[in-house]
C-alpha cells in the first residue's frame, strides 16, 4: 500500500473534494483521482461518494480515514527516530497571520527551505483563524491572546500593542483619559472583538464601536493613519508610524495587557521534528531581531 495513496485519500477526505486536494498538494486532478481509485481497488472497498459538487466519506471511508491519517504521522515520527538531527522530509503546512507574517514570519520559512530543501513547505496567511484538523495545517502561528482550545501551544516571543491615533485625529475629537471617554470615539476594528486593558495591574474589557472593519491589522493601520479613529494594535504593525510622527498613543494609562506569538498544532500526538525545528528558528528570530516587533534595537 503506498502512503502517498493514504496521504492523497486523506487530504480529499478533509477538503470534501478532489479538485480542493489538489489545489492542496499541488497535483493534477487525474493523478489524485487515479491514486484514490488504486487505493479503493487495493482495499477493495469504496470509500468515497463522488459527485460533481466534491466527494464524502462512506460509512468505510469514515472508518479508514482515522488510520490512514494515524499511518501517515506515525511514519513521519518513525523516520524522524531513524533520522533525528538529519534533513528534514515530507510536508509541512502551516498557517500564518496575513498583517504581518509576509514580513517577519516569511524569512524564517526562507531560511528553513534554505537548510532542509528536501522539505516541501507550503504556507498560507490569512488573519482569519484556521481550523487545523479540518483544513489540513500541521501547525499555526496565532498572535495574541489565545482563546480556549484543545490546540497544544508553544510560545515564541512576546508581543505588546497600544491604543492608537493620528495626531490629527487627536487634535480634532481629543485624547480620551478614561474607557467612558473611549466609548465616545470611533474604534476601528476587526469585527466584533472585545479589547482587553489593563487599569491599575488588573484586566478590563471593553467592547468597541465604530464605523470602520478590516480584517487585516495592515488595513487598521492604514485607517489610524488616515485620522477615521482609534485602534488596538501591536507594536510591530505601528512603530514605524509612531517614528515619522504619523501615530501617537491613545490612553496611555491603560495600555493592552502583555501578549504573545505561539506555535499552535492540533492535540493527541506528539510534535513532529518539523514543527520542533519551525518553532525553535521562530523563538531564535524573535529574539535576534526585537525592532521589527516594536522592542527596539
Amino acid at each position: 500500500m503506498d502512503i502517498e495513496d493514504l496521504r492523497t485519500f486523506v487530504e480529499v477526505a478533509d477538503t470534501g473534494g478532489v479538485s480542493a486536494a489538489a489545489r492542496r498538494l499541488g497535483l493534477s486532478k487525474s493523478i489524485v483521482s487515479r491514486r484514490l481509485f488504486r487505493l479503493e481497488d487495493e482495499l477493495g472497498v469504496q470509500l468515497l461518494f463522488r459527485t460533481t459538487r466534491g466527494a464524502t466519506l462512506t460509512e468505510a471511508g469514515v472508518t479508514f480515514r482515522e488510520h490512514a491519517a494515524r499511518i501517515g504521522v506515525e511514519l513521519d515520527l518513525a523516520r524522524e527516530t531513524l533520522m533525528p538531527t538529519g534533513e528534514l522530509r515530507g510536508r509541512l503546512r502551516v498557517a500564518m497571520p496575513l498583517s504581518f507574517g509576509p514580513t517577519h514570519f516569511a524569512p524564517v520559512l526562507a531560511d528553513m527551505s534554505k537548510r532542509h530543501p528536501r522539505l516541501q513547505i507550503h504556507s498560507s496567511y490569512s488573519d482569519r483563524f484556521v481550523d487545523l484538523v479540518a483544513e489540513g495545517f500541521d501547525c499555526a502561528i496565532r498572535v495574541g491572546h489565545l482563546s480556549d482550545s484543545d490546540l497544544v501551544a508553544r510560545r515564541i516571543g512576546p508581543i505588546t500593542g497600544k491604543l492608537v491615533a493620528s495626531p490629527a485625529y487627536v487634535e480634532k475629537h481629543g485624547s480620551p483619559e478614561t474607557v467612558e471617554e473611549l466609548a465616545e470615539h470611533n474604534a476601528l476594528m476587526q469585527g466584533t472583538e472585545t479589547w482587553r486593558l489593563t487599569d491599575a495591574g488588573q484586566v478590563i474589557t471593553f467592547q468597541p464601536q465604530g464605523n470602520f472593519k478590516a480584517d487585516n491589522g495592515v488595513a487598521l493601520v492604514v485607517a489610524a493613519v488616515a485620522g477615521l479613529g482609534i485602534a488596538y494594535l501591536p507594536d510591530c504593525l505601528t512603530h514605524p508610524h509612531f517614528a515619522s510622527d504619523a501615530l501617537v498613543q491613545v490612553m496611555p494609562a491603560f495600555p493592552p495587557p502583555a501578549a504573545a506569538a505561539h506555535v499552535v498544532r492540533p492535540p493527541g500526538q506528539r510534535p513532529t521534528r518539523k514543527i520542533k525545528v519551525l518553532t525553535d528558528m521562530l523563538a531564535a528570530h524573535f529574539n535576534a531581531h526585537p525592532e521589527l516587533w516594536g522592542r527596539g534595537s
